[in-house]
């Protein structure tokens, strides 16, 4: 891949070769310690060392590099930013249900440079840095590009979104099942799930309310670099809004309409 960010790349992939195999041995493991943070979301003891593995790794490569996670916070002040989320889908781990992934993510001078998402228990992996496309595959040597879907039209399309809940708090819930109502197709598919089938083209939509950076840095130029748009719920481009819209490009628009209503408007 020829890429000013390979060698980022190269070390996000050593990065998560290293935690899959932590966070596979902890997968269904009798002894898996849960806790509840005080945002009432869960956290295990594989998310706390996964990270603190990344972050020992980057301190070696990236000393200079500043780290953003979601279980330690941040380290350092640099214009390039590491962004860690050690499990996406805590709870799936807890469950025993193998959705979930580790998200890496690269920011430099404000701009999201470099994505990679890693799913052990699918055997799955996706990733991408500007200019250089999106990938899939289980090693950058033998991987297939993503594109995502030419679907035009809502009536057409097929939606994947998360809980409803916070659709709710955010006063945005009649918007939201107003949408989904125009869907050829809705599915629930959830956390990093939604958004690396739309870049694989089999979903057109993928759309979550409220959501931390570290949810999202590593999708986003995924999302991108496949040809589709990501976007905050007011069209923000990028991960930096607090919620996102990903779609396919075509119907962007269309959707960020839909949702930009209240439930309190008449």
């Amino acid at each position: 891949m020829s890429t000013r960010y390979a060698d980022d790349l190269r070390l996000a992939h050593v990065l998560a070769d290293a935690v899959d195999q932590l966070t596979m041995s902890r997968f269904k493991a009798q002894d898996l310690v849960v806790e509840t943070k005080p945002d009432l979301t869960e956290v295990t003891d594989a998310d706390r060392a996964a990270e603190q593995l990344v972050r020992a790794q980057l301190s070696r490569s990236r000393s200079r590099d500043q780290v953003i996670g979601e279980e330690f916070g941040s380290t350092g002040t640099a214009a390039r930013q590491w962004v860690i989320d050690p499990i996406d889908g805590t709870a799936n781990f807890v469950r025993g249900v193998p959705v979930w992934a580790t998200l890496i993510g690269l920011v430099e001078d404000g701009e999201v440079v470099m994505g990679l998402v890693s799913s052990p228990a699918l055997s799955r992996r996706w990733w991408a840095a500007t200019g250089a496309g999106a990938w899939t595959g289980t090693r950058i040597s033998s991987a297939s590009a993503l594109r995502v879907s030419q679907v035009d039209r809502v009536e057409d399309a097929s939606l994947s979104y998360s809980a409803l809940d916070a659709w709710a708090e955010q006063g945005r819930l009649r918007a939201m099942l107003n949408l989904m109502q125009r869907f050829w197709r809705t599915r629930a598919y959830g956390d990093f799930w939604s958004y690396m089938l739309l870049a694989e083209g089999a979903v057109d939509v993928a759309t979550e309310p409220s959501l931390h950076l570290h949810d999202m840095v590593a999708l986003a130029p995924i999302v991108t670099e496949a040809g589709g748009r990501f976007t905050s719920l007011e069209g923000e481009d990028g991960p930096f809004g607090g919620g996102a819209v990903a779609t396919n490009g075509h119907l962007h628009e269309q959707v960020l309409t839909a949702l930009s209503g209240s439930d309190q408007e008449s």
